[in-house]
């Protein structure tokens, strides 16, 4: 098989159902963003393997990244979308579980802790990144694959709690920012942290 076409010498590329758009447009940059924070995925799947579950976690939510990017690449010529409901569901639990077992957050913390929840937290970053190049894209469109932005969405605050749940598993004292205050719920507050 040959991996080159040279279809896009001219600064474009095709699409699902063919068509032909310029490699800036709103639409590509969305494909753009979800492949580059697929690959970092798996870039930290293949630093860190002494946590099985995450790894597997990280796994299906690779599949995830693609059936979104598949959804936002026919968005202007199809509704038969791949990323269901259900998906968004799973993360949220996870979210919770995570959430459950790490110490009361009241302040922001700074990106960072052990190697592996500093790269979770890139993660975090480069999701918000695309769920931005979703919303530019959105914007121009009437129809639109909203399970896989909400799913992005959620994306974000998955690696934000992965990563918090890292530290604290790995015994790493997360840095809270110097300046701020106060930002979360009371009555998010947690009465006691389980053993893990």
């Amino acid at each position: 098989m040959q991996i080159y076409t040279r279809t896009g010498d001219q600064g474009t590329t095709r699409i699902i159902g063919g068509q032909s758009l310029y490699k800036d447009d709103a639409q590509i940059q969305v494909i753009g963003s979800l492949d580059e924070l697929n690959s970092y995925i798996g870039l930290i799947q293949s630093q860190h393997k002494d946590w099985p579950t995450l790894n597997q976690e990280l796994l299906q939510i690779q599949h995830y990244i693609f059936d979104a990017g598949s959804d936002f690449a026919q968005a202007k010529t199809s509704s038969d979308y791949r990323l269901a409901k259900q998906v968004i569901a799973w993360l949220e639990n996870i979210i919770d579980d995570y959430s459950q077992n790490t110490p009361e957050l009241t302040k922001f913390v700074l990106p960072g802790g052990s190697p592996l929840a500093a790269s979770l937290h890139y993660a975090r970053s480069l999701t918000r990144r695309a769920e931005r190049d979703c919303v530019s894209f959105i914007r121009q469109q009437a129809h639109y694959p909203q399970d896989a932005y909400k799913f992005i969405n959620r994306l974000s605050d998955y690696f934000f709690a992965v990563a918090r749940l890292a530290n604290y598993k790995q015994a790493y004292t997360e840095i809270y920012y110097e300046r701020g205050g106060d930002v979360f719920h009371p009555e998010l507050k947690k009465k006691h942290l389980p053993k893990l």
